[in-house]
Order: C-alpha cells, then sequence, then structure tokens
C-alpha cells in the first residue's frame, strides 16, 4: 500500500556556467536557494517588480508566485524568460543567465554614522555615512551598486539605496546616498529630519548594475529623480579610468527646480577624454520660464540622440525606464545591450507583492 506514494524527488538547479547543481528546498525559489549557497545572481527587489533577476528557462518547469508579464515583454517570455525571485522548480530545472554576476566582494554588515546631510532639492536628501572604527574593513563595491539601509528602532526593513559615488581601490569608509521624500515613506521621512550622528546599519554591496567592457561602444545613460545616483557613480569611476568611449546622458526631470549636481555633471563633461553631451529634459516646466533647454519626456528625445550602437544604462522609476526600454528597442539597440536599475520605492514593491 504505502509503495504507492512516491517519495518526493530532490529538486535540482542547473545554472548554466557553473559546475554543480545547486539543491533547491521545499517551497524555496530560485533565487532564494542561488543566494543560498553563495551564487551571485543577479537581484533587486525580489517581490518580482524590477526584472533584474530575470533568467531563461531552458529545462523543466517551475510554479510561478506571481505574474510576470507586465515586467517581462511578450518577446521575453515566448523565450523561456522567467523571474527567478518568482520562481518555484516543480522538479529538476535548467537555467541560463544573460549576463555574468558582476565580480564584487561578497556583501557584508556594518554600522556607519551620518556625519553629512544635504538638501539637493525640495523632495531629494544626500546622506553621507562614515563606517564606526569598530568596522575593521571599508566597503568595497562596483560604482552603481547599492546598498541596503536600515535604521534600529526607526526603519527595522532595509531600504534599498545606490551609492553616489565610486568606491577607491581601497575600499571607502565614507559612502554617500541620495534619497527622494516618498509620500509616506519611512526612510525618506527620517532622511529629512535631524539625522546628523544616527547609527544605520548597511549590507552590501548588491546588484549587477555595473559599466560593461567594451573598447569603443558609445555609453547612453537615462535617469530620472534619485536615479542619477548609480549613473553618477558609474561614469566617475569611468573618468578615474580614463574610458574615452562617447557619452550621452539624458536627465528627466519635472522642472529646474528638481535638477541638481550640476556642477559635478560639468566636471565630468570637461574631464572626459571622449565626447559628452549632457541633455536635462524637463517635463512640467513652465512655458513662460527662461529655459532653454529639451522639453517634455526623455522619450521624446531619444530618436535625435540614440545611436543604435550604443550600450545603454537606465536608472529612475519604473515607467520611464519601461518607455525608455520599449523606445531603444524600436531605435535598434537589442534588450541585451540594455542594462536597467529601476527604482521601486517600499509601497511598490508591496504591491508587487
Amino acid at each position: 500500500m504505502f509503495g504507492l506514494f512516491k517519495a518526493s524527488q530532490p529538486k535540482l538547479l542547473h545554472i548554466e556556467g557553473t559546475p554543480t547543481p545547486l539543491p533547491v528546498g521545499d517551497k524555496e525559489t530560485i533565487l532564494n536557494a542561488a543566494l543560498r549557497q553563495g551564487i551571485r545572481f543577479p537581484h533587486s527587489c525580489r517581490v518580482g517588480g524590477c526584472a533584474t533577476c530575470k533568467c531563461r528557462l531552458t529545462r523543466g518547469k517551475v510554479k510561478e508566485l506571481t505574474e510576470a508579464a507586465y515586467v517581462l515583454s511578450a518577446e521575453e517570455l515566448d523565450q523561456g524568460y522567467i523571474l527567478a525571485c518568482q520562481s518555484v522548480p516543480r522538479g529538476e530545472v535548467h537555467i541560463a543567465l544573460d549576463q555574468p554576476p558582476v565580480q564584487a566582494p561578497d556583501p557584508i554588515r556594518c554600522w556607519g554614522t551620518v556625519v553629512a546631510q544635504q538638501a539637493l532639492t525640495h523632495d531629494i536628501t544626500a546622506l553621507d555615512i562614515e563606517l564606526e572604527p569598530e568596522s575593521n574593513q571599508a566597503l568595497h563595491y562596483a560604482a552603481g551598486q547599492y546598498a541596503r539601509l536600515s535604521v534600529p528602532g526607526h526603519i527595522d526593513t532595509p531600504r534599498s539605496y545606490s551609492f553616489a559615488t565610486p568606491a577607491t581601490a581601497s575600499g571607502q569608509r565614507r559612502v554617500r546616498f541620495f534619497i527622494r521624500q516618498v509620500p509616506g515613506g519611512e526612510m525618506s521621512s527620517w532622511a529629512q529630519g535631524p539625522v546628523l550622528a544616527s547609527r544605520v546599519r548597511l549590507e552590501g554591496p548588491y546588484g549587477d548594475f555595473y559599466l560593461r567592457e567594451s573598447p569603443a561602444q558609445p555609453i547612453l545613460c537615462i535617469a530620472g529623480g534619485s536615479g542619477l545616483a548609480p549613473i553618477k557613480a558609474l561614469l566617475e569611476d569611468a573618468l578615474a579610468h580614463r574610458n574615452p568611449r562617447p557619452v550621452t546622458f539624458l536627465f528627466g526631470a519635472r522642472s529646474q527646480q528638481d535638477l541638481y549636481c550640476l556642477a559635478e555633471l560639468q566636471q565630468l563633461q570637461e574631464q572626459w577624454a571622449g565626447d559628452f553631451r549632457f541633455i536635462p529634459v524637463l517635463s512640467e516646466e513652465p512655458a513662460a520660464s527662461d529655459w532653454n533647454g529639451a522639453r517634455g519626456l526623455v522619450t521624446d528625445h531619444l530618436e535625435q540622440y540614440c545611436d543604435p550602437r550604443s550600450q545603454a544604462y537606465l536608472c529612475g522609476p519604473p515607467a520611464m525606464l519601461d518607455a525608455a526600454e520599449h523606445k531603444l528597442q524600436q531605435l535598434g539597440i537589442p534588450p541585451q545591450q540594455c542594462f536597467s536599475d529601476k527604482f521601486l520605492d517600499q509601497s511598490s514593491q508591496a504591491n508587487a507583492q
């Protein structure tokens, strides 16, 4: 009688390029299984809202915890792409990643103190956090990556913020983040208050948003809001390495009061070894103002500035990035040459769940 019941077979995860299959626990997602066993798997939001963890299912079946159609294109779905953070293997599965994980140090946990606070715009604040002396190591990270921040007694659930400056070869003991005010947001409201000398817990680095090597391929950057942080860090790091690739950077904002870091961007432009174009695009600037620059949405200007040979780096609100990615593909930039970091606030992540 008992022979009628089949013993459940152990589930194994095969990742293309990884020699050893990974065991997967019951009800465990592909992403969690990979991270638990030390695989540097690309990921960000972990709730199915950003598509950073997308991979191609080449063999086997999975149970999808949420609908992937709103973050993956119809073409990607037809090609077998899934979200690793929302996919539970039903048995033995094989997957392939488009890009290898970034070669960066393993994440660490440490404590820091807020040592500087600066209002960059009416709704974006810069915080400088210095690692406490008890932290016997500096932070090493790739420009474009992010850390998870929490504040004991105030914000227990960590929030993700990109490093706004690159790391030196010896690492960083002082790091900077740009935090945008979100209505009802606990961390963003806290960041605009009296936070100097506050203790903050940092975990990182995380993420696979970084500049891919290419001898002469043009770099196209698109950012909005606090999405300027990783783009600025990425470009400053490239400048330090005398990268000569031509750069076109379109920054979307509502009005002139939402523009910031203009001095830093001008310095980048002046010191860049090759061509560097910075185009701020304002969507709600009053018609009678003294603004002589670009108006409308960033996507309105892509046809003018997009070189189809470019590598594209996009950072900011999901709606803006989705529209830009779609337009870039229409203009000839293939999906594998578009690298995105979608900024989801805590409410957006909750809705994704």
